[in-house]
């Protein structure tokens, strides 16, 4: 039995595919398949079921890539801990980042970050908070930058900032006379809100107790993918939607009219840094996490947790 073969056998089941899982270990797929098979004749069990497609691991199979997973960790805490003691800080870091924070957070640091640790490789995965959880399980990514709380087991989650939650609201809409809006002053049939998926989404609805879907009925629905789109559909036509204060911050002077406060206390959202609770690459993230709250807006640092609306 050896490390290579346990990576083989951990990316299988990662991508549940022979051929990626060979792409993605930079071997043929000859290769990585004749060495699994290999341990699977060293141990005397199937460790996959190959009838199936995609391919799934067997009950014994579980168990034992369960094991092989702790097992690299160890072997990738051996270097991290080498590297550690010579004061160096390389290596690679993945990191998936919802959508609705991608393109406002990862332009404030991931330059600064790149050129002050020029040995540190970051990768990027833009994706959805489910798929986050997912991959740090499976160990494809190292941290997730996302909306919190959360409260999945073995997640740990470090509170980065919070931003507030401000209403965008076309002229021809009520809510635009008022200089303070209520969540009971946003229309359900005027709302604009992001496709399902988006932990965003279900922020607003709980924030706008919006419980049945004969309130959202209207004679034209559309579910945005980006906040951008929700923006430009406010823009263009009557409506209203609600805008984490990230987004709003490089608008124009005319875009900012369209901007709206909640009455006090301001409902917010709790942006963190998750990672799994096995997670190694300890140096790395505090690296990036630090950079990270350098880079966030100085009125950003300063508020505390408020009324964070629910996931």
């Amino acid at each position: 039995m050896t490390l290579t073969q346990l990576e083989y056998l951990v990316a299988v089941d990662t991508y549940r595919h022979f051929a990626t899982a060979a792409s993605h270990c930079f071997v043929t797929q000859p290769t990585l398949s004749m060495q699994i098979q290999k341990l699977e004749e060293e141990l005397g069990i199937k460790l996959f079921d190959r009838s199936k497609q995609p391919v799934i691991p067997t009950d014994a199979g579980i168990e034992i890539i369960e094991q092989a997973r702790k097992i690299l960790q160890e072997r990738n805490l051996i270097s991290e801990i080498a590297q550690n003691k010579k004061g160096v800080l390389t290596g690679e870091l993945r990191i998936g980042i919802i959508p609705t924070l991608a393109p406002y957070l990862l332009p404030l640091f991931a330059k600064s970050f790149n050129e002050k640790y020029p040995s540190v490789k970051l990768i990027v995965h833009e994706m959805m908070t489910e798929y986050i959880i997912r991959r740090l399980r499976e160990g494809r990514i190292d941290a997730g930058l996302l909306v919190t709380p959360l409260q999945e087991n073995g997640i740990k989650e470090e509170v980065l900032f919070y931003e507030e939650l401000l209403v965008y609201v076309s002229p021809k809409n009520e809510a635009y006379k008022k200089k303070y809006v209520l969540a009971k002053d946003i229309e359900p049939q005027k709302l604009w809100l992001l496709e399902e998926g988006h932990c965003f989404r279900s922020q607003i609805v709980n924030l706008c107790e919006l419980k049945k879907a004969s309130e959202l009925s209207t004679q034209f629905e559309y579910e945005a993918g980006s906040i951008e789109t929700l923006r430009r559909m406010v823009e263009m036509n009557d409506g209203i939607t609600i805008m984490p204060e990230l987004s709003t911050l490089d608008m124009t002077a005319d875009q900012q009219k369209l901007l709206r406060r909640f009455q006090s206390p301001a409902p917010a959202r709790e942006v963190s840094m998750v990672v799994h609770r096995d997670f190694m690459k300890k140096r790395l993230k505090q690296a990036l996490k630090e950079e990270i709250i350098a880079a966030v807006p100085e009125k950003l640092k300063k508020k505390k947790a408020q009324t964070i609306v629910p996931v």
